[in-house]
Order: C-alpha cells, then structure tokens, then sequence
C-alpha cells in the first residue's frame, strides 16, 4: 500500500535501476524503496527523524542513508540521471531563469561542532559517487571559516537563515542548486550557478552546460556577469537599474552601449519562482533544521528529484 506522499510505482519504477546495489563493507541495503520513502516523509512533513511512522523502520536506517548519500552525491547523481533521460526525450525547455531564496534555520540547526581542516565537509571525510563529486563540494561557504558561517548559516534580515541560489528551466524545474550563507549577495554566486548546470547525455557526448538564453532580476546586472554571458555567446535579459544606467549614460562613449533587453522573455522570469515555491512545499527546505550543509544540501537536492520524478 502506498502512503500519502510516497513514491508511486511509475516513480519507483524510473530510480530503482539507479540506485548503489551493495551496502558498506560488502553488506547488503535495507529495502531502498521503504528507505527512500521515509526520508521522502521527513523532507515533506519537517518532523524530527525519531518521530517517523514505525512503517518506514527504524529511524537511525533512514538518517544515516539520507547522511550518507548527502555526502557522497548519490542524490545528485540520481537528479543528473533524472534529468539526462528528461532531456534525451526533449522535455528541458533551456530558457533558464536564476534567483535566490532565503530559508530561515531552525535553532536546532545550530550548534554543529567544527569542523576540520574543512568547514563545510563531515567530520568524516565523504566517500564519492559515480559523479565524482560529494555533496560537500556543491557549497560556497566561506573557505576555512568555521561555526555557523562554515555550514553555510548566516545573520539577514530574516533572522539565522541559509541561501539556496537555483537556476530553473522553462518548465519550473531546479537545474543546479548552490548554497551560501543567508546574509551573501545574488550576483556573486551567477557564475557559479550557472556552471554547475550540467546534464549528461545518454549515450556518447559531452553534458550540455550552455542554456539557450538566462533571464534574472536587477540583483544580477553588472559588468562582469554580463561579460561572462557573452563570452559563453548565451543570450540573456538581465534589466539595468537606474544607477546603473545614469553611470554608463554619464561617461559618455566610455560607458559603453545600452544593454539589450526583451520584455517578452523577461515574463518568462517568473518559472524561477514558482521553481522556488515548489521547493518550499516542502517543509524540511522552507525550514532548515539540519545541522550539517551537505545534509540539508541533500534535502533540498531530494525536494528537487521528486519534483522532476512529478513534472
């Protein structure tokens, strides 16, 4: 019997070929589908891992696998192969919008103990995936820095809070996924947004990197973002602010041309919103309560591969 919630037979039927066969030291896996079902309840619902109904077995199985394939990228590995067979079909509309997001922490999100020599990785150094990469390498935290800076938490407006940077295609589906410290600006982290956007084909071939256009608000223009654009011959609407214009009208020809800009495809701006709001129905991602970065980075990675599973 399926649960509220839980992953249907047609969901369970696209991961299941996907997923690590052996356990740790040559053991076996508890049933991965009843595994993934009660992180899925915890992502979904935010309630605190010893409560989770008896039906999913014990909670320590269903922490230590969501932990563990946190750290090591298997679920990054699973979105990517998500995605690789949503673009072989031509479901990926590469109109590519970028923002943020805020989430404030819950206080037990804090009081993680340092880490060393990295800020941002486990205690104990995360094993790799088939992708290559650990969960802990998709952060921008600052480097070296410990406490609540170094697992990516920050003092903004909104309190104690995380950033989630996403870039979203055409269909209100989160393509790549960086997270900062609540209080870090937008237009920094453009580039590395927009660079973590890769998505293998199937069969032989290079990943596709490069949207066929980006859309983002005011918080994005600037000089070097747009020339990064251009120098990967992306098209983009990014509008200039009003400062931003009377200084480049003020120095005459030395300002440089008007930047382009096409209203009908700054509307579409607007899938990356909803991409957030998607996000946020899951309440374990609109609230962080993990202490760890790679771990919520693993929420939210998770919140996003049901959302492709859905689409």
């Amino acid at each position: 019997m399926v649960g509220r919630g839980d992953l249907t037979n047609a969901e369970w039927g696209r991961l299941e070929s996907l997923l690590p066969r052996g356990g740790t030291r040559g053991g076996r896996w508890s049933e991965h589908r009843k595994v993934i079902n009660g992180v899925l309840f915890r992502v979904r619902t935010g309630v605190p891992w010893r409560d989770l109904p008896e039906r999913f077995g014990p909670w320590e199985t269903v922490y230590k696998r969501h932990r563990r394939w946190s750290a090591d990228g298997t679920w990054e590995l699973l979105l990517t192969r998500v995605q690789a067979a949503e673009n072989a079909e031509g479901r990926i509309d590469w109109d590519v919008s970028v923002d943020s997001t805020t989430t404030r922490a819950h206080q037990h999100a804090a009081g993680a103990r340092v880490a060393a020599p990295s800020a941002v990785a486990p205690q104990k150094a995360p094993a790799r995936g088939k992708s290559g990469r650990s969960g802990a390498e998709e952060l921008v935290c600052p480097p070296g820095g410990g406490g609540q800076a170094g697992e990516c938490l920050g003092r903004s407006r909104g309190g104690f809070t995380t950033k989630i940077h996403l870039s979203a295609d055409g269909r209100c589906r989160p393509l790549s996924l960086v997270l900062t410290p609540g209080q870090q600006g937008d237009s920094p982290q453009f580039e590395v947004v927009l660079e973590k956007i890769s998505v293998p084909c199937i069969g032989p071939g290079r990943p596709r990197t490069r949207p066929d256009s980006v859309s983002a608000d005011k918080a994005y223009s600037s000089r070097d973002n747009r020339a990064y654009l251009r120098r990967r011959k992306i098209r983009h609407t990014i509008p200039e602010p009003k400062d931003q214009r009377a200084n480049r009208r003020r120095r005459g020809s030395a300002g440089g041309r008007p930047t382009g800009f096409d209203k009908q495809r700054y509307k579409k701006r607007n899938v990356v919103e909803r991409a957030i709001n998607r996000l946020k129905n899951f309440r374990a991602v609109a609230t962080r309560y993990d202490k760890r970065a790679y771990v919520y980075l693993g929420t939210v990675t998770l919140a996003t591969l049901i959302i492709w599973l859905r689409s």
